[in-house]
């Protein structure tokens, strides 16, 4: 049932905001789907603090303020899926680039030290690449999904954002697999959600 859940709200979702993107109708409902994310971690969040009760009443607060406002949120709704799109490029962006920082090891390098341990020079190198290339990935999509909303037609933003961005991040793990089988053929191939359980179970051994 929880991967049901999951499957349709990553179907669902997409399709109703772009509905609302490019409906002449879908103002009310494209307000309420923009804000909703939001709300959802704001609320996941108070719920979690060990200040819950002073949380959740400035979640609350927050709720009457947006009722306040709903008329010029029902205005300008797009600016806030673009927000939330470009905010998780960048959040992604800065996972992998922060990272790269001198004194750090490189994030892809630590998930395949946890998934192949000990590695080779050449593989150090070619795990900080893939980084590097993840890095460079995220601020490509930040750049191309801002250039899309403030210069193309919001419907054609809305098909980059809600289709095309998953598929893209797919198609970007497949030419990362292939590029390794060929750059460490001598390297036994690690489905990235092997890789990311090795990592996480090592990072719980204690120290």
């Amino acid at each position: 049932m929880r991967l049901l859940g999951i499957t349709a709200l990553v179907i669902g979702y997409p399709l109703l905001a772009h509905y609302t993107n490019i409906s002449a109708h879908g103002q009310h409902l494209g307000a309420l789907l923009s804000v909703a994310p939001l709300l959802v971690i704001a609320l996941a969040m108070a719920w979690n603090s060990p200040r819950r009760f002073i949380m959740l009443c400035g979640l609350v607060l927050l709720c009457i303020a947006l009722t306040t406002e709903w008329s010029a949120l029902e205005q300008h709704f797009g600016l806030i899926y673009w927000l939330q799109d470009v905010g998780l490029q960048l959040i992604l962006l800065m996972t992998f680039g922060r990272t790269l920082l001198a004194g750090r090891q490189p994030l892809c390098t630590r998930f395949a030290q946890a998934a192949h341990p000990p590695l080779t020079p050449q593989h150090e190198l070619y795990a900080r690449r893939v980084t590097v290339a993840w890095t460079l990935f995220f601020a490509a999509m930040a750049l191309i999904s801002t250039l899309l909303f403030f210069l193309a037609p919001l419907a054609i933003w809305s098909l980059f954002a809600n289709f095309l961005t998953l598929p893209l991040i797919a198609l970007m793990f497949i030419a990362e697999y292939w590029i390794r089988r060929w750059a460490l053929p001598d390297v036994q191939n690690t489905r990235i959600l092997d890789a990311v359980r090795a990592f996480r179970n090592a990072s719980e051994l204690p120290r």
